[in-house]
């Protein structure tokens, strides 16, 4: 039965991608939010490279998590981030940047129907928030920030996950959570960019929605036989915190989608962020009489880069330096306080990646200034003496965790239902790399 369906879902994006021209037609007049291109080679040149940066963060964050997880499952592990990059890139193509940045419907999805296979994207037009590149270059950076995000949803539930199932829930995740959440925080028309919540680079989008629906997975595919695994190559997560901090320039300083002061500023603010974290990492560890190890170090880094992402290119150099620290601090005891006997969140993405995520959209209400970013407005952050940000960025903070948690475990609940989501116990024992793939170290 699931040849007969892959082979009809093959040969059906053939098809449409085969005969798309006799439906599909570039508008003769521009839609919403579409202008007139004001060519920029410097700030295409620019965003070109951007994002080949963020694509290099999917690789670097499946080495990443592959040196985590135990021997017999690096394969898998690495495997399910390179297939985000598969499956999320053709998804996008057909209704992924539809659903993200079409026209609105009530300011919470896009119309996809007006982009269908990149209906629309054209190279001679633009967005509206990125006039000087081309439409097609803005659609394809976006692209790479969807690819990650559900590859990093992929610690929570490490070494016990069926691939099938693990696919068949990605592109869900993008289609139901995902794309609403983008379309909410960075259309033009959406509900949070119209309230004034400030996102720079994915801090709701990406970080808060991965951690989230990472809790839910933990919980709803329950505990792996043994919990305590050595991990395989603390060398792979040295190459894949390199990679992920080099890809994470891209990340951030391309949101500023040019080539100007402020993805100078972005760039700045995020080195720090992930040196400052790093440090305040393996300082905390040495507090509380644990040897500072390469681990640690590494997910302190990471931990910055995620908490800066919202405020990158809202904040100066010093909060971004106070960012990475308040982060680390705060994601490095909810790792020690986690309750690992009860939720098995394999790789700690909740703790990194939620509350990183959510910690950072806290401190751009708080530390967000007009002299760095004119976007932010009149109402700066509280630090500034007024709370009126602050108060918007914790009110998007509760809604799109409630909505992640809870759509994603129903997407798990309803996954599940079509196909197991979780191997067997005998396959689970033998590691994923074999009972999943027939590969092996």
């Amino acid at each position: 039965m699931r040849k007969i369906i892959l082979s009809v879902i093959l040969i059906t994006i053939l098809l449409l991608s085969i005969f798309s021209l006799s439906f599909v037609t570039e508008s003769k007049t521009l839609g919403a939010h579409v202008v007139e291109l004001k060519l920029d080679t410097g700030d295409t040149a620019w965003m070109v490279v951007a994002t080949a940066f963020v694509l290099l963060m999917t690789p670097g964050l499946g080495f990443f998590y592959g040196g985590m997880v135990g021997k017999k499952n690096v394969i898998s592990t690495m495997l399910q981030s390179f297939m985000a990059m598969v499956i999320v890139t053709v998804l996008w193509v057909v209704i992924g940047f539809g659903l993200c940045f079409g026209p609105t419907i009530g300011g919470f999805i896009g119309d996809p129907s007006s982009n269908i296979f990149f209906q629309g994207v054209s190279a001679n037009t633009a967005w509206e928030l990125a006039p000087t590149i081309p439409m097609i270059l803005f659609a394809l950076f976006q692209a790479k920030f969807a690819i990650i995000t559900p590859a990093l949803i992929t610690g929570a539930f490490a070494e016990r996950v069926r691939f099938w199932a693990y696919l068949l829930f990605m592109v869900l995740f993008i289609i139901f959570i995902y794309a609403p959440l983008c379309h909410m925080t960075w259309h033009p028309d959406g509900m949070f960019f119209k309230w004034g919540v400030l996102d720079f680079a994915g801090g709701t989008v990406v970080h808060m929605s991965a951690g989230w629906a990472a809790l839910a997975g933990a919980i709803f595919l329950g505990k792996r036989k043994v919990q305590k695994v050595n991990p395989a190559r603390i060398t792979y997560v040295l190459l894949g915190t390199g990679l992920l901090w080099f890809g994470w320039f891209g990340f951030n300083a391309g949101s500023a989608v040019g080539a100007g002061s402020l993805a100078a500023q972005a760039l700045g603010t995020t080195t720090i962020a992930a040196a400052s974290a790093a440090m305040a990492w393996v300082f905390l560890d040495k507090i509380l009489g644990h040897k500072l190890s390469a681990m640690g170090a590494c997910i302190g880094a990471v931990v910055g880069l995620v908490a800066i992402t919202p405020a990158a290119g809202f904040v100066s150099i010093p909060h971004a330096l106070a960012i990475g620290i308040i982060a680390a601090v705060i994601s490095n005891l909810v790792v020690s306080k986690f309750p690992k006997g009860k939720i098995d969140d394999a790789l700690d993405v909740f703790a990194c990646h939620g509350v990183g995520g959510m910690v950072g959209m806290l401190l751009t209400g708080v530390f967000a200034s007009n002299a760095v970013n004119s976007v932010v407005g009149e109402h700066q952050g509280l630090i500034f003496g007024d709370a009126t940000l602050f108060l918007t960025q914790l009110k998007a903070l509760v809604l799109v965790s409630i909505f992640a948690f809870v759509g994603s475990y129903i997407l798990f609940f309803v996954v599940n239902k079509i196909t197991p989501l979780r191997v067997t116990e005998e396959k689970e024992e033998l590691g994923l790399d074999i009972s999943q793939h027939g590969e092996y170290l």
